[in-house]
């Protein structure tokens, strides 16, 4: 017998959105007759989701970094980090929001909260930038500062949007 939703459950229900893709399933326990199942407190299957979320946008953020990092080398358009720290930030940047940006789509997010998440990809370059060329730090430096940096912006990017990214509205 199927899986069926208990509805004492009180899940959010997921209509069906324009535009959103269809494999989009909702992520919540089931309930399957004959069988017992431990309840999980709302705010706790709310803050799971999030984290879940979370930790997918920082793996999609990974994918794209390495995945078309590898093919902008094999087509021979890599940047040395070493020697062109701006334009190799730049470039790595682009990678990893072209990542979590096909991922969120698939998802079902919208265009605004996916350009926030990518924008906390650039943020940190508004003060490494300026720091780099007076020689406060150097491109080492600014790499590591600048992923330390990623982290907490895009945890601030979605707590702006809670229900979103605990799936309570998407």
């Amino acid at each position: 017998m199927p899986p069926t939703v208990d509805p004492k459950d009180e899940e959010p229900k997921f209509p069906d959105l324009p535009g959103r893709p269809p494999w989009r399933v909702p992520v919540f326990p089931a309930r399957v007759e004959g069988m017992t199942t431990t309840t999980v407190s709302k705010t706790g299957r709310r803050w799971g989701r999030f984290a879940l979320h979370y930790a997918e946008m920082i793996i999609a953020m990974f994918v794209g970094m390495y995945g078309l990092g590898a093919l902008l080398d094999v087509l021979g358009l890599g940047v040395s980090h070493s020697e062109n720290p701006e334009l190799g930030y730049l470039v790595m940047a682009f990678t990893m929001s072209v990542g979590m940006a096909v991922w969120m789509r698939i998802r079902g997010h919208g265009w605004v909260p996916t350009l926030e998440m990518c924008a906390a990809m650039f943020v940190p370059i508004v003060p490494l930038f300026p720091m780099l060329w007076l020689g406060l730090i150097d491109g080492g430096m600014l790499m590591l500062l600048a992923h330390v940096a990623m982290f907490p912006l895009m945890l601030v990017a979605m707590l702006r949007r809670l229900d979103e990214y605990a799936g309570c509205a998407h």
